[in-house]
């Protein structure tokens, strides 16, 4: 694993030092390795910048980058990470090297070949996103309850949906956490708020920290 290690590349957006602005560990600081590329373009898209461009770097060189700002917790995102291959040799390094490692992920790429330590934050694509055909409901079998699914909700179209496949697949049941996140500037959070509270949904209401504290700014 050195080996490939020291020779395999990565291209590489951006590495910063902030504080997780959702899931699990929101609040926490963590080091971000935003990878560059992804094959889907939903409309509410907040990573453009990410789609192109960035700068090769070694695994290596990315874990050496990653451990000079002395924080145990690392987040992989994009973009869509798993679109390089050789992220799932960057998860198993990071692992290897003690991080407590989160992945954040679209769903349309199989999560079947990343390392168990990691807690996969995986997307599922509501129809308002414009790529709710591109969800791989195979991932859902592969899910434990150290991973955490996603809803980005746009409108009431948009959480009417994801309450039923959150029924439909028993989500609760097969991860940790359900997540469902006001698309920012586009749905009143309080609007989200009250139908789960209405319905008695058993989901985790979510609001984009790094949102509030630095709008859309890159590096945060």
């Amino acid at each position: 694993m050195e080996a490939e290690v020291a020779v395999a590349q990565l291209r590489i957006t951006e590495i910063f030092h902030s504080l997780q602005g959702e899931a699990r560990s929101v609040g926490l600081p963590t080091v971000f390795v935003r990878l560059t590329g992804c094959p889907l373009r939903c409309v509410w898209c907040d990573t453009e910048y990410a789609f192109a461009g960035g700068e090769l770097m070694s695994v290596a060189s990315v874990l050496d980058s990653v451990e000079s700002f002395g924080c145990q917790r690392v987040c992989v995102t994009g973009g869509e990470p798993l679109a390089q291959p050789e992220c799932v040799l960057l998860l198993n390094a990071l692992c290897e090297a003690g991080h407590e490692v989160s992945l954040e992920t679209s769903g349309a790429m199989s999560i079947a070949d990343i390392n168990d330590k990691v807690s996969r934050v995986m997307d599922i694509k509501c129809p308002d996103s414009g790529e709710s055909h591109r969800n791989m409901w195979s991932n859902i079998d592969l899910l434990t309850a150290h991973d955490q699914i996603k809803f980005v909700i746009a409108s009431r179209a948009d959480y009417e949906w994801a309450r039923f496949k959150m029924d439909e697949l028993s989500l609760g049941e097969r991860a940790g956490e359900v997540l469902f996140s006001p698309t920012h500037g586009q749905l009143d959070p309080r609007d989200l708020a009250e139908w789960m509270l209405s319905d008695g949904l058993t989901a985790r209401f979510q609001l984009q920290l790094h949102k509030l504290l630095w709008n859309d700014e890159p590096g945060h």
